[in-house]
Protein backbone atom coordinates (compact mmCIF):
# COMPACT_ATOMS: atom_id res chain seq x y z
CA UNK A 1 0.00 0.00 0.00
CA UNK A 2 1.35 3.35 -0.65
CA UNK A 3 2.03 5.54 1.87
CA UNK A 4 1.59 9.13 2.13
CA UNK A 5 4.89 11.64 3.21
CA UNK A 6 3.74 14.60 4.70
CA UNK A 7 5.72 18.08 5.99
CA UNK A 8 6.38 16.82 9.40
CA UNK A 9 6.48 19.72 12.28
CA UNK A 10 10.49 19.93 13.69
CA UNK A 11 9.82 22.51 16.01
CA UNK A 12 7.23 24.03 18.35
CA UNK A 13 7.36 27.43 16.16
CA UNK A 14 7.18 25.86 12.82
CA UNK A 15 3.96 26.37 10.85
CA UNK A 16 5.88 25.54 7.23
CA UNK A 17 9.03 24.08 5.84
CA UNK A 18 11.32 24.74 2.81
CA UNK A 19 12.38 21.52 0.92
CA UNK A 20 16.04 22.57 0.54
CA UNK A 21 17.41 19.64 -1.35
CA UNK A 22 15.89 16.33 -2.27
CA UNK A 23 18.50 13.41 -1.95
CA UNK A 24 15.66 10.89 -3.95
CA UNK A 25 14.12 10.47 -7.05
CA UNK A 26 11.02 9.67 -8.63
CA UNK A 27 12.10 5.67 -9.25
CA UNK A 28 14.79 5.51 -6.17
CA UNK A 29 14.49 2.95 -3.42
CA UNK A 30 14.62 4.09 -0.47
CA UNK A 31 14.61 2.13 3.15
CA UNK A 32 13.68 2.80 6.70
CA UNK A 33 15.67 5.66 7.79
CA UNK A 34 17.04 6.54 4.61
CA UNK A 35 17.32 10.32 4.03
CA UNK A 36 14.50 11.69 1.83
CA UNK A 37 15.61 15.06 1.72
CA UNK A 38 16.54 18.45 3.80
CA UNK A 39 14.03 20.70 5.16
CA UNK A 40 14.70 24.23 6.07
CA UNK A 41 12.33 25.19 8.91
CA UNK A 42 12.48 28.67 11.00
CA UNK A 43 15.14 27.43 12.92
CA UNK A 44 17.60 24.92 10.97
CA UNK A 45 18.02 22.50 8.44
CA UNK A 46 17.08 19.33 9.34
CA UNK A 47 17.36 15.64 7.58
CA UNK A 48 13.60 14.47 6.51
CA UNK A 49 14.01 10.36 7.09
CA UNK A 50 11.66 8.02 5.56
CA UNK A 51 9.78 5.53 7.66
CA UNK A 52 8.87 2.89 4.87
CA UNK A 53 10.93 0.67 2.53
CA UNK A 54 9.50 0.84 -1.31
CA UNK A 55 10.10 3.00 -4.20
CA UNK A 56 9.16 6.64 -4.44
CA UNK A 57 6.67 7.02 -6.32
CA UNK A 58 5.75 11.02 -6.06
CA UNK A 59 7.31 13.85 -4.94
CA UNK A 60 4.94 16.92 -5.25
CA UNK A 61 7.34 19.53 -3.71
CA UNK A 62 10.82 21.48 -5.94
CA UNK A 63 13.19 22.27 -4.48
CA UNK A 64 13.06 25.78 -2.92
CA UNK A 65 9.71 25.74 -2.22
CA UNK A 66 7.57 26.10 0.63
CA UNK A 67 4.71 24.10 2.05
CA UNK A 68 2.98 24.08 5.28
CA UNK A 69 3.16 21.36 8.01
CA UNK A 70 1.29 18.44 7.22
CA UNK A 71 1.10 18.97 3.63
CA UNK A 72 1.59 16.12 1.22
CA UNK A 73 5.31 15.96 -0.35
CA UNK A 74 5.86 12.57 -1.40
CA UNK A 75 4.75 9.19 -1.50
CA UNK A 76 6.46 5.76 -1.14
CA UNK A 77 5.44 2.69 -2.18
CA UNK A 78 5.94 -0.73 -4.36
CA UNK A 79 7.03 -0.30 -7.85
CA UNK A 80 4.57 0.62 -10.31
CA UNK A 81 1.63 1.05 -8.04
CA UNK A 82 -1.02 3.22 -8.47
CA UNK A 83 -0.45 6.04 -6.01
CA UNK A 84 -3.12 8.56 -7.63
CA UNK A 85 -6.09 6.55 -6.29
CA UNK A 86 -3.67 7.04 -2.91
CA UNK A 87 -3.89 11.13 -2.98
CA UNK A 88 -7.18 10.98 -4.20
CA UNK A 89 -8.18 9.04 -1.40
CA UNK A 90 -6.16 10.58 1.30
CA UNK A 91 -7.87 13.32 2.37
CA UNK A 92 -11.10 11.99 2.89
CA UNK A 93 -9.55 8.88 4.47
CA UNK A 94 -8.18 11.10 7.50
CA UNK A 95 -11.50 12.65 8.33
CA UNK A 96 -13.41 8.93 7.57
CA UNK A 97 -15.02 7.77 10.49
CA UNK A 98 -14.03 4.41 11.53
CA UNK A 99 -16.23 1.93 10.77
CA UNK A 100 -17.05 -1.58 11.63
CA UNK A 101 -15.87 -3.16 8.60
CA UNK A 102 -12.56 -1.37 9.03
CA UNK A 103 -12.39 -2.81 13.22
CA UNK A 104 -13.14 -6.22 11.70
CA UNK A 105 -9.92 -5.49 9.49
CA UNK A 106 -7.63 -4.83 12.18
CA UNK A 107 -8.49 -7.08 14.35
CA UNK A 108 -7.44 -11.05 14.31
CA UNK A 109 -10.71 -13.17 14.19
CA UNK A 110 -10.52 -15.05 17.18
CA UNK A 111 -10.93 -19.01 17.18
CA UNK A 112 -14.74 -20.11 17.89
CA UNK A 113 -13.39 -21.63 21.61
CA UNK A 114 -13.00 -18.08 22.83
CA UNK A 115 -10.96 -17.36 26.06
CA UNK A 116 -13.16 -14.32 27.06
CA UNK A 117 -16.26 -12.08 26.29
CA UNK A 118 -15.63 -8.68 26.41
CA UNK A 119 -18.85 -7.10 27.30
CA UNK A 120 -20.81 -3.92 25.92
CA UNK A 121 -19.35 -1.45 28.55
CA UNK A 122 -16.40 -2.46 30.30
CA UNK A 123 -14.67 -1.14 33.51
CA UNK A 124 -11.33 -1.01 34.43
CA UNK A 125 -11.88 -3.88 36.53
CA UNK A 126 -13.41 -6.22 33.85
CA UNK A 127 -10.30 -5.31 31.49
CA UNK A 128 -7.81 -5.87 34.56
CA UNK A 129 -9.78 -8.98 35.48
CA UNK A 130 -9.60 -10.58 31.15
CA UNK A 131 -6.19 -9.61 31.01
CA UNK A 132 -6.44 -6.93 28.57
CA UNK A 133 -4.51 -3.70 28.37
CA UNK A 134 -5.93 -0.55 26.28
CA UNK A 135 -3.16 1.46 25.28
CA UNK A 136 -4.19 5.29 24.49
CA UNK A 137 -2.29 8.12 23.05
CA UNK A 138 -0.81 9.74 26.35
CA UNK A 139 -0.86 13.44 26.67
CA UNK A 140 3.62 14.11 26.46
CA UNK A 141 3.48 17.71 26.69
CA UNK A 142 1.32 20.47 27.89
CA UNK A 143 0.45 21.41 24.31
CA UNK A 144 -0.25 18.21 22.80
CA UNK A 145 -3.72 18.08 21.19
CA UNK A 146 -2.56 14.81 19.17
CA UNK A 147 0.12 12.71 18.26
CA UNK A 148 1.14 11.30 14.99
CA UNK A 149 2.25 7.68 14.98
CA UNK A 150 5.65 7.55 13.02
CA UNK A 151 6.23 4.14 13.55
CA UNK A 152 4.83 0.96 14.95
CA UNK A 153 6.98 -1.35 16.40
CA UNK A 154 4.95 -4.56 16.57
CA UNK A 155 1.97 -5.44 14.36
CA UNK A 156 -1.31 -7.39 15.24
CA UNK A 157 -0.93 -10.93 16.75
CA UNK A 158 2.86 -10.14 17.73
CA UNK A 159 3.68 -11.94 21.34
CA UNK A 160 4.66 -8.77 23.40
CA UNK A 161 6.56 -8.17 26.95
CA UNK A 162 5.88 -5.20 29.18
CA UNK A 163 9.02 -3.90 28.18
CA UNK A 164 8.65 -3.66 24.55
CA UNK A 165 8.40 -0.63 23.03
CA UNK A 166 5.07 -0.54 20.63
CA UNK A 167 5.11 2.49 18.22
CA UNK A 168 7.43 5.90 18.01
CA UNK A 169 4.66 8.66 18.66
CA UNK A 170 5.96 12.41 16.87
CA UNK A 171 3.97 15.11 19.34
CA UNK A 172 4.61 18.72 18.69
CA UNK A 173 7.45 19.29 20.57
CA UNK A 174 9.22 15.77 20.30
CA UNK A 175 9.86 12.01 19.38
CA UNK A 176 8.48 9.88 21.81
CA UNK A 177 8.60 6.06 22.77
CA UNK A 178 5.02 4.63 23.56
CA UNK A 179 5.72 1.18 25.94
CA UNK A 180 2.43 -0.55 26.91
CA UNK A 181 3.82 -2.01 29.85
CA UNK A 182 1.73 -5.21 29.28
CA UNK A 183 2.07 -8.80 28.13
CA UNK A 184 0.18 -10.58 25.81
CA UNK A 185 -0.70 -10.49 21.95
CA UNK A 186 -1.41 -7.28 20.19
CA UNK A 187 -4.76 -7.60 19.46
CA UNK A 188 -5.66 -4.31 17.74
CA UNK A 189 -4.05 -1.44 15.95
CA UNK A 190 -6.31 1.77 15.89
CA UNK A 191 -4.47 3.88 14.19
CA UNK A 192 -2.11 3.49 11.21
CA UNK A 193 1.38 4.60 10.76
CA UNK A 194 1.18 8.52 9.48
CA UNK A 195 -1.93 9.41 11.20
CA UNK A 196 -2.87 11.27 13.91
CA UNK A 197 -5.15 10.30 17.31
CA UNK A 198 -6.20 12.59 19.69
CA UNK A 199 -5.10 12.68 23.33
CA UNK A 200 -6.59 9.75 25.18
CA UNK A 201 -7.68 7.92 21.86
CA UNK A 202 -7.45 4.36 21.33
CA UNK A 203 -3.88 3.48 19.74
CA UNK A 204 -3.69 -0.65 20.75
CA UNK A 205 -5.04 -3.44 22.78
CA UNK A 206 -3.02 -5.87 24.30
CA UNK A 207 -4.27 -9.04 25.89
CA UNK A 208 -4.66 -12.44 25.72
CA UNK A 209 -4.27 -14.35 22.36
CA UNK A 210 -8.48 -14.94 21.10
CA UNK A 211 -9.68 -12.24 23.04
CA UNK A 212 -13.32 -10.58 22.17
CA UNK A 213 -12.45 -7.09 22.07
CA UNK A 214 -15.47 -5.89 20.32
CA UNK A 215 -16.77 -4.55 23.25
CA UNK A 216 -13.75 -2.50 24.03
CA UNK A 217 -13.76 -1.12 20.58
CA UNK A 218 -17.94 -0.36 21.20
CA UNK A 219 -16.86 2.06 23.39
CA UNK A 220 -14.68 4.17 21.71
CA UNK A 221 -12.52 6.86 22.56
CA UNK A 222 -14.06 7.79 25.55
CA UNK A 223 -11.20 8.76 28.46
CA UNK A 224 -10.52 6.11 30.81
CA UNK A 225 -11.95 6.07 34.40
CA UNK A 226 -8.67 6.87 36.61
CA UNK A 227 -8.00 4.56 39.27
CA UNK A 228 -6.51 6.49 42.33
CA UNK A 229 -4.44 3.51 43.13
CA UNK A 230 -3.79 2.62 39.89
CA UNK A 231 -1.63 5.57 38.79
CA UNK A 232 1.37 3.46 38.28
CA UNK A 233 -0.19 1.56 35.51
CA UNK A 234 -0.63 4.04 33.01
CA UNK A 235 1.18 3.64 30.02
CA UNK A 236 4.83 4.82 30.24
CA UNK A 237 6.45 7.08 27.73
CA UNK A 238 10.47 8.15 27.57
CA UNK A 239 11.21 11.40 25.90
CA UNK A 240 13.61 10.72 22.69
CA UNK A 241 15.77 14.10 21.37
CA UNK A 242 13.55 17.34 20.46
CA UNK A 243 13.34 16.62 16.56
CA UNK A 244 15.90 19.46 15.82
CA UNK A 245 18.22 18.49 18.16
CA UNK A 246 18.21 14.91 15.85
CA UNK A 247 21.33 13.59 13.56
CA UNK A 248 21.27 11.07 11.07
CA UNK A 249 23.50 8.23 12.42
CA UNK A 250 25.48 6.29 10.23
CA UNK A 251 28.51 3.30 10.74
CA UNK A 252 31.42 3.71 9.38
CA UNK A 253 30.98 1.95 6.68
CA UNK A 254 28.07 4.41 5.32
CA UNK A 255 25.67 2.11 6.28
CA UNK A 256 22.51 3.61 7.80
CA UNK A 257 22.27 2.21 11.76
CA UNK A 258 18.52 1.72 12.50
CA UNK A 259 17.79 2.95 15.90
CA UNK A 260 15.50 4.51 18.10
CA UNK A 261 15.70 8.59 19.02
CA UNK A 262 15.94 7.70 22.47
CA UNK A 263 18.87 5.40 21.85
CA UNK A 264 20.29 7.53 19.94
CA UNK A 265 19.93 10.28 22.33
CA UNK A 266 21.22 8.53 25.16
CA UNK A 267 24.17 7.09 22.79
CA UNK A 268 24.97 10.34 22.06
CA UNK A 269 25.25 11.67 25.89
CA UNK A 270 27.33 8.68 26.83
CA UNK A 271 30.05 8.83 23.45
CA UNK A 272 28.99 5.58 22.31
CA UNK A 273 29.11 4.60 18.42
CA UNK A 274 26.16 2.95 17.44
CA UNK A 275 27.77 0.95 15.10
CA UNK A 276 29.61 -1.20 17.77
CA UNK A 277 25.91 -1.33 19.28
CA UNK A 278 24.03 -5.04 18.30
CA UNK A 279 20.47 -4.54 18.36
CA UNK A 280 17.99 -6.47 20.02
CA UNK A 281 14.51 -5.41 18.70
CA UNK A 282 12.72 -6.66 15.04
CA UNK A 283 15.30 -5.74 12.37
CA UNK A 284 18.20 -5.43 14.02
CA UNK A 285 16.96 -1.72 15.34
CA UNK A 286 18.70 -0.61 18.41
CA UNK A 287 16.76 0.25 21.13
CA UNK A 288 17.21 2.08 24.68
CA UNK A 289 17.99 -1.00 26.68
CA UNK A 290 20.65 -1.81 23.82
CA UNK A 291 22.96 1.19 25.05
CA UNK A 292 22.63 0.79 28.78
CA UNK A 293 23.60 -2.73 28.35
CA UNK A 294 26.39 -1.95 25.53
CA UNK A 295 29.52 -3.04 27.17
CA UNK A 296 33.16 -1.23 24.77
CA UNK A 297 35.54 -4.19 22.99
CA UNK A 298 38.25 -3.89 23.92
CA UNK A 299 40.70 -2.21 21.52
CA UNK A 300 42.20 -4.32 18.80
CA UNK A 301 45.98 -3.54 17.75
CA UNK A 302 45.20 -1.94 14.26
CA UNK A 303 42.98 0.41 16.59
CA UNK A 304 45.83 1.62 18.61
CA UNK A 305 48.50 1.74 16.18
CA UNK A 306 46.23 4.67 14.86
CA UNK A 307 47.70 7.69 14.76
CA UNK A 308 46.59 9.49 18.36
CA UNK A 309 43.90 12.36 18.22
CA UNK A 310 43.20 14.98 21.18
CA UNK A 311 40.52 13.67 23.57
CA UNK A 312 37.12 15.12 23.12
CA UNK A 313 36.34 17.35 25.77
CA UNK A 314 34.70 15.51 28.67
CA UNK A 315 31.51 17.30 29.70
CA UNK A 316 30.91 16.86 33.93
CA UNK A 317 27.15 15.65 34.59
CA UNK A 318 25.81 17.70 37.22
CA UNK A 319 22.26 16.94 38.85
CA UNK A 320 20.57 19.60 40.35
CA UNK A 321 17.23 19.75 42.29
CA UNK A 322 14.37 22.28 41.32
CA UNK A 323 12.85 23.55 44.45
CA UNK A 324 10.83 26.28 45.46
CA UNK A 325 8.44 27.84 48.07
CA UNK A 326 5.18 29.57 47.64
CA UNK A 327 3.06 31.83 50.20
CA UNK A 328 -0.19 33.39 49.58
CA UNK A 329 -0.45 36.61 47.91
CA UNK A 330 -0.70 39.49 50.61
CA UNK A 331 -3.35 42.31 50.13
CA UNK A 332 -0.93 45.04 49.62
CA UNK A 333 0.68 42.83 46.96
CA UNK A 334 -2.86 42.51 45.16
CA UNK A 335 -3.84 46.46 45.02
CA UNK A 336 -0.23 46.91 44.04
CA UNK A 337 -1.08 44.21 40.94
CA UNK A 338 -4.23 45.38 40.31
CA UNK A 339 -3.50 49.25 40.16
CA UNK A 340 -0.55 48.82 38.19
CA UNK A 341 -2.14 46.78 35.53
CA UNK A 342 -4.89 48.73 35.18
CA UNK A 343 -2.68 51.41 34.86
CA UNK A 344 -0.22 50.16 32.40
CA UNK A 345 -2.78 48.31 30.00
CA UNK A 346 -5.23 51.36 29.88
CA UNK A 347 -3.01 54.40 29.90
CA UNK A 348 -0.87 54.89 27.10
CA UNK A 349 2.76 55.44 28.42
CA UNK A 350 5.86 57.11 26.53
CA UNK A 351 8.95 58.31 28.56
CA UNK A 352 10.61 61.58 28.26
CA UNK A 353 14.56 61.59 29.64
CA UNK A 354 16.94 64.63 30.82
CA UNK A 355 20.22 64.94 32.29
CA UNK A 356 20.57 67.40 34.92
CA UNK A 357 23.97 69.34 36.10
CA UNK A 358 23.76 68.50 40.17
CA UNK A 359 26.70 70.85 41.04
CA UNK A 360 24.70 74.04 42.00
CA UNK A 361 22.25 71.98 44.01
CA UNK A 362 25.12 69.46 45.73
CA UNK A 363 26.88 73.10 46.89
CA UNK A 364 23.40 74.34 47.71
CA UNK A 365 21.91 71.44 50.47
CA UNK A 366 25.55 71.51 51.89
CA UNK A 367 24.51 75.61 53.04
CA UNK A 368 21.01 74.69 53.52
CA UNK A 369 22.12 71.58 55.99
CA UNK A 370 24.25 73.55 57.75
CA UNK A 371 21.33 76.40 58.99
CA UNK A 372 17.92 73.63 58.65
CA UNK A 373 16.23 71.91 61.72
CA UNK A 374 16.08 69.01 59.86
CA UNK A 375 18.42 67.59 57.55
CA UNK A 376 17.53 68.08 53.82
CA UNK A 377 18.03 64.62 51.15
CA UNK A 378 18.13 65.25 47.39
CA UNK A 379 14.52 63.76 47.58
CA UNK A 380 12.94 66.63 49.35
CA UNK A 381 14.76 69.49 47.13
CA UNK A 382 13.41 67.26 44.26
CA UNK A 383 10.05 67.39 45.68
CA UNK A 384 9.81 71.07 46.27
CA UNK A 385 11.61 71.32 42.45
CA UNK A 386 8.70 69.07 40.76
CA UNK A 387 5.88 71.37 42.89
CA UNK A 388 6.87 74.20 42.03
CA UNK A 389 7.50 73.18 38.16
CA UNK A 390 4.27 71.84 37.96
CA UNK A 391 2.63 74.90 38.99
CA UNK A 392 3.61 76.67 35.74
CA UNK A 393 2.74 73.48 33.95
CA UNK A 394 -0.87 72.20 35.02
CA UNK A 395 -1.41 70.09 31.84
CA UNK A 396 1.38 67.38 33.92
CA UNK A 397 -0.72 68.36 36.95
CA UNK A 398 -4.08 66.69 35.46
CA UNK A 399 -5.52 63.46 35.48
CA UNK A 400 -7.96 61.45 32.87
CA UNK A 401 -11.43 60.75 34.46
CA UNK A 402 -12.30 59.01 30.81
CA UNK A 403 -15.26 62.04 30.07
CA UNK A 404 -13.32 64.91 31.24
CA UNK A 405 -10.06 65.81 32.13
CA UNK A 406 -9.19 67.26 35.76
CA UNK A 407 -6.20 70.10 35.89
CA UNK A 408 -5.32 69.96 39.30
CA UNK A 409 -4.24 73.81 41.17
CA UNK A 410 -2.92 72.00 44.18
CA UNK A 411 0.43 70.09 44.13
CA UNK A 412 0.19 67.01 45.97
CA UNK A 413 3.46 64.96 45.37
CA UNK A 414 3.23 61.04 46.29
CA UNK A 415 6.10 59.77 47.51
CA UNK A 416 6.72 55.96 46.29
CA UNK A 417 8.40 54.19 49.30
CA UNK A 418 9.28 50.51 49.46
CA UNK A 419 8.25 48.27 52.16
CA UNK A 420 8.80 44.95 53.08
CA UNK A 421 5.48 43.90 51.15
CA UNK A 422 5.46 45.89 48.08
CA UNK A 423 5.11 49.41 48.17
CA UNK A 424 3.36 52.58 49.38
CA UNK A 425 2.84 56.24 47.42
CA UNK A 426 2.07 58.60 51.20
CA UNK A 427 1.63 62.37 49.60
CA UNK A 428 3.25 65.74 50.60
CA UNK A 429 0.43 68.26 50.26
CA UNK A 430 0.88 71.77 48.71
CA UNK A 431 4.18 70.55 48.43
CA UNK A 432 4.76 74.45 46.28
CA UNK A 433 4.21 76.30 49.68
CA UNK A 434 6.14 73.83 52.01
CA UNK A 435 9.78 75.23 52.98
CA UNK A 436 12.13 72.14 51.97
CA UNK A 437 12.93 71.13 56.37
CA UNK A 438 9.04 71.57 56.34
CA UNK A 439 8.86 68.62 53.56
CA UNK A 440 11.82 66.47 54.83
CA UNK A 441 10.15 66.20 58.43
CA UNK A 442 7.02 65.34 56.60
CA UNK A 443 8.51 62.78 54.13
CA UNK A 444 10.70 60.91 57.33
CA UNK A 445 7.90 60.47 58.99
CA UNK A 446 6.14 59.45 56.14
CA UNK A 447 8.90 56.62 56.34
CA UNK A 448 8.65 55.66 60.02
CA UNK A 449 5.05 55.13 59.61
CA UNK A 450 5.34 53.08 56.53
CA UNK A 451 7.54 50.70 58.10
CA UNK A 452 5.46 50.30 60.87
CA UNK A 453 2.85 49.73 59.00
CA UNK A 454 0.75 52.88 60.47
CA UNK A 455 0.08 54.42 57.47
CA UNK A 456 -3.77 55.75 57.03
CA UNK A 457 -5.90 55.71 53.51
CA UNK A 458 -5.68 59.89 54.21
CA UNK A 459 -1.78 59.73 54.10
CA UNK A 460 -1.79 58.15 50.49
CA UNK A 461 -5.11 59.19 48.74
CA UNK A 462 -5.21 62.54 46.63
CA UNK A 463 -1.95 62.92 44.88
CA UNK A 464 -1.36 64.71 41.73
CA UNK A 465 1.86 63.73 40.65
CA UNK A 466 4.33 61.14 41.82
CA UNK A 467 8.00 60.77 42.18
CA UNK A 468 9.75 57.17 42.41
CA UNK A 469 13.58 57.76 43.95
CA UNK A 470 15.64 54.37 42.98
CA UNK A 471 19.06 56.54 42.91
CA UNK A 472 19.50 56.10 46.98
CA UNK A 473 20.06 52.54 45.76
CA UNK A 474 22.45 53.23 42.71
CA UNK A 475 19.96 52.86 39.81
CA UNK A 476 21.22 55.36 36.98
CA UNK A 477 18.40 55.29 35.16
CA UNK A 478 15.11 53.61 35.21
CA UNK A 479 11.12 54.08 34.12
CA UNK A 480 8.27 53.80 36.38
CA UNK A 481 4.70 52.64 35.82
CA UNK A 482 2.11 56.03 36.47
CA UNK A 483 0.21 55.92 39.95
CA UNK A 484 -3.32 56.18 38.64
CA UNK A 485 -4.93 58.66 37.98
CA UNK A 486 -1.72 60.91 37.95
CA UNK A 487 -1.27 62.00 34.65
CA UNK A 488 2.78 61.91 34.98
CA UNK A 489 5.49 60.47 37.02
CA UNK A 490 8.83 61.09 37.42
CA UNK A 491 11.79 58.51 37.79
CA UNK A 492 14.87 59.97 39.39
CA UNK A 493 18.47 58.38 39.12
CA UNK A 494 21.30 58.30 41.60
CA UNK A 495 24.07 61.42 41.13
CA UNK A 496 27.17 59.97 39.05
CA UNK A 497 30.31 61.88 38.74
CA UNK A 498 31.44 62.02 35.25
CA UNK A 499 33.41 63.88 32.45
CA UNK A 500 31.26 67.00 31.31
CA UNK A 501 31.96 69.74 29.30
CA UNK A 502 31.93 73.37 30.48
CA UNK A 503 33.34 76.59 28.97
CA UNK A 504 35.08 74.18 25.98
CA UNK A 505 36.47 72.14 28.22
CA UNK A 506 36.32 68.95 29.23
CA UNK A 507 35.70 69.05 33.35
CA UNK A 508 34.84 66.31 36.35
CA UNK A 509 31.08 66.96 36.75
CA UNK A 510 27.71 65.37 38.88
CA UNK A 511 24.76 64.74 36.56
CA UNK A 512 21.30 63.31 37.77
CA UNK A 513 19.08 61.43 35.28
CA UNK A 514 15.49 61.94 35.52
CA UNK A 515 12.70 60.05 33.03
CA UNK A 516 8.90 61.34 33.33
CA UNK A 517 6.29 58.96 32.27
CA UNK A 518 3.74 60.72 30.68
CA UNK A 519 -0.51 59.49 30.22
CA UNK A 520 -0.33 60.21 26.54
CA UNK A 521 -3.96 60.60 26.94
CA UNK A 522 -3.54 63.79 28.95
CA UNK A 523 0.26 65.15 28.35
CA UNK A 524 1.37 65.57 25.00
CA UNK A 525 5.30 65.21 24.30
CA UNK A 526 5.95 68.95 24.05
CA UNK A 527 3.81 69.37 27.17
CA UNK A 528 6.02 67.18 29.00
CA UNK A 529 9.64 68.41 27.41
CA UNK A 530 8.20 71.95 28.43
CA UNK A 531 7.93 70.67 32.16
CA UNK A 532 11.38 69.06 32.49
CA UNK A 533 13.00 72.18 31.33
CA UNK A 534 11.40 74.14 33.64
CA UNK A 535 12.58 71.38 36.27
CA UNK A 536 16.35 71.17 34.97
CA UNK A 537 16.50 75.10 35.53
CA UNK A 538 15.36 74.75 39.08
CA UNK A 539 17.60 72.10 39.84
CA UNK A 540 20.41 73.46 38.49
CA UNK A 541 19.72 76.90 40.14
CA UNK A 542 18.37 75.41 43.43
CA UNK A 543 18.46 79.27 44.51
CA UNK A 544 15.00 80.06 42.75
CA UNK A 545 13.42 77.45 44.66
CA UNK A 546 13.56 80.01 47.98
CA UNK A 547 11.67 83.03 45.75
Amino acid sequence: MAEIVRMPKMSDTMTEGVMAKWHKKVGDKVKSGDVMAEVETDKATMDLESYWDGTVLYIGVEEGKAVPVDAIIAVVGKDGEDYKAALAAEEGAATAPVTEEKVAESVEKPAESKTETAGAALSEADLEKMGVTVVRMPLLSDTMTEGVIAEWHKKVGDKVKDDDILADVETDKATMEVMGYAAGTLLHIGVEKGQAAKVNGIIAIVGPEGTDISGILAQGDAPAKPAADKSADAPIVEKAAVANEEAPVSSGSGDRVKASPLAKRIAKDKGIDLAQVAGSADGGRIIKKDIENFKPAAATAPAAAAPAQSAAPVIPQYVGEERFTEKPVSQMRKVIAKRLAESLFTAPHFYLNISIDMDNAMTARTAINSVSPVKVSFNDIIIKAVAVALKQHPAVNSSWLGDKIRFNEHTNIGVAMAVEDGLLVPVVRFADGKSLSHISAEVKEYGQKAKAKKLQPSDWEGSTFTVSNLGMFGIDEFTSIINSPDGAILSVGAIQQIPVVKNGAVVPGNVMKLSLGCDHRVVDGATGAAFLQTLKGLLEEPIRLLV
